[in-house]
């Protein structure tokens, strides 16, 4: 795969970074750029909305877990705060994360507390190793399927984990933490059900998701669930609290100490370990990938690991547990118009001011109410849309899909990524075997051709490179999910300060929904700064994947030919030439 641009002549004169630029912490590039107090004032605007949303939600993901509350408040303050101070990405949140609720609650029932920390501290260490040695780069390779499936999956054992609190149910013995047998457990207790929890829990819901119909900007999570603590309170209703089954939280920190440490220990924990070590490098970086989308901007995966390792043996010393980037409280600091790293770190600033003045509160605060919180993430993380779209999209992206989604909730979360991964592999081997001796005028590899005597050459047109309203990019070979990061990073960058740009798919033989994943990003950060994209020489099998992804008018037109495509932008002809895509 190779991308070559009409504009593009100096790339090649590109240095290569140093060691320090490499994993200098984006707090220092900010400062850099110049930061002012209008900076910090909306930054601490930012940090106070996302402290809101992330004090109910880090004791909902601890109990959930396992473990008590505060170990949440914990991770989210020092882990959080870690995050931001280091990392490369300069709109990331960091703290606990609803994918962990199950690789955590595992290693609590096999190892015990102690066994959490010892393993969060040992999955810091991987991570930072992991970008030290630059490993980040290729976890970007994971195909879309894979992270779609195992997402989904992670949303489906959400909700069966909060089935015990949202209903009150009573169980006889310790509820299982597998699939299966939890249902069947929960089926057993069924009628022991709490009318109160049940109707703690769908009140929360309902204005939970009324509040994000009609008052989005309000922290609805919060509102929720002080609602339902005061309604319990007032009305002495019989549901339990984390005053109840946990006593409430301390109103400090704890003194930082490691944790228990043997040989034994330490071999025991290292397979959870490594899962949490590989959960955290997918979730923080694909919450990077969702900043740099939304604002333009563009992280470094490398030093964001370094800075995930780093906050993840913090959170460890103070009693926390795994720590990573969080994708919906990153939205969150970016809508609510974050400036920089500045506002990550306020966050826990904010969540330690809360634990210091309000802690007593805490203790009222119905589990119903939490575990209705997280049925709510479980919803929104599900990504419905994206799993019918691949579904849709070929049989082989369904068959990933599929294997992930079922392995992650039915075996393991590690599994399904692995074996997620490998179908997707053998899937493009698969693929190109087919290609291979089909499209004989797109081979995989272009081979050197003569400078004379082909017959398909057509003279250099200067005026495209240095036209100053139109950027032309021309992808060349299969465009798959080894290559759709590297260059998703060079189309997200280039129409800037352009009227359009033009990106020609004449010699790409075929591409997967990672790919177009790639491109319906593309397309849609153009259409928000009123950009023109168009596609141009695509085949009905590559644009068919295109649309089906997103890539669609108004976000991006369909042409035959650059220099249609090129005249339209210009505003040339109105007529559709010949072959050109009728209603694009």
């Amino acid at each position: 795969m190779s991308i070559t641009s009409d504009h593009a002549s100096g790339l090649h004169r590109l240095r290569r970074p140093t060691f320090a630029e490499l994993y200098l912490p984006k707090l220092v590039t900010v400062w850099r750029e110049g930061y002012g107090p209008s900076d910090f004032r909306a930054d601490v605007f930012a940090g106070l909305t996302v402290a809101i949303v992330a004090l109910p939600l880090s004791m909902a993901i601890a109990i959930a877990s396992g473990v008590t509350p505060d170990r949440g408040l914990y991770t989210a303050v020092v882990g959080g705060f870690i995050v931001s101070l280091l990392g490369g990405s300069r709109f990331q949140i960091g703290g606990p994360a609803g994918a962990f609720i199950v690789l955590v609650a595992v290693t609590a029932e096999r190892h015990g507390v102690d066994g959490v920390i010892l393993a969060t501290m040992m999955a810091g260490a991987i991570l930072i190793a992991a970008g030290l040695l630059r490993i980040g780069t290729y976890i970007k390779f994971i195909p879309y399927p894979v992270t779609v499936g195992f997402t989904a999956g992670i949303a489906v054992i959400i909700f069966a984990s909060q089935l015990h609190d949202l209903g009150g149910i009573t169980l006889a013995g310790k509820e299982p933490s597998e699939f299966v047998p939890k249902l069947v457990a929960l089926a057993g207790g069924l009628h022991t059900i709490n009318p109160s929890a049940v109707a703690v829990a769908i009140a929360s819901i309902a204005i939970i998701a009324a509040l994000r119909i009609w008052r989005p900007s309000w922290p609805g999570i919060l509102i929720a669930v002080v609602f339902a603590a005061i309604v319990c309170a007032v009305f002495s209703l019989p549901v339990e609290t984390i005053g109840s089954r946990f006593g409430g939280i301390p109103r400090e920190l704890p003194s930082p100490a490691l944790p228990a440490f043997s040989l034994a220990k330490a071999k025991g924990v290292l397979p959870d370990a490594i899962a949490f070590a590989l959960l955290a490098a997918i979730e923080s970086l694909l919450s990077a990938v969702v900043a740099d989308g939304m604002t333009g901007r563009r992280h470094r995966s490398n030093c964001e690991l370094v800075a995930q390792g780093v906050a993840n043996i913090g959170s460890a010393l103070f009693g926390g547990i795994c720590v990573t980037g969080l994708i919906a409280r990153t939205a969150t600091n970016i809508r609510a118009g974050g400036r920089g790293p500045v506002a990550g770190m306020l966050h826990a600033v904010f969540l330690l001011l809360f634990m210091l003045i309000a802690a007593p509160l805490a203790s009222y605060i119905p589990l119903a109410a939490l575990a209705a919180v997280l049925v709510v993430v479980a919803w929104t993380m599900a990504e419905k849309q994206e799993f019918a779209t691949l579904l849709r999209s070929s049989w082989g992206d369904a068959i990933v899909l599929l294997a992930t989604f079922l392995l992650t909730i039915f075996r393991d979360l590690t599994e399904g990524i692995l074996v997620g991964f490998s179908l997707g592999a053998v899937l493009f081997i698969h693929r190109m075997a087919e290609m291979t001796g089909i499209e004989e005028r797109m081979p995989l590899v272009a081979a050197d051709r003569p400078d004379d005597g082909n017959g398909e050459r057509v003279p250099y047109d200067p005026a495209l490179a240095v036209d100053r309203d139109v950027l032309v990019y021309r992808i060349t070979g299969a465009f798959f999910f080894g290559a759709a990061s590297a260059i998703g990073n060079v189309l997200d960058g280039v129409a800037d300060k352009r009227k359009g740009f033009v990106v020609d798919f004449a010699a790409v033989p075929f591409l997967d929904s990672t790919a177009a994943n790639v491109l319906g990003r593309v397309a849609a950060k153009a259409h928000r700064q009123g950009i023109r994209l168009f596609i141009t020489g695509a085949t009905p099998a590559v644009r068919r994947a295109l649309l089906t992804h997103g890539v669609t008018p108004p976000r991006a037109r369909y042409r035959e030919t650059i220099a249609r495509a090129v005249s339209d932008i210009k505003g040339g002809a109105a007529k559709p030439a010949p072959g050109d895509v009728a209603g694009s």
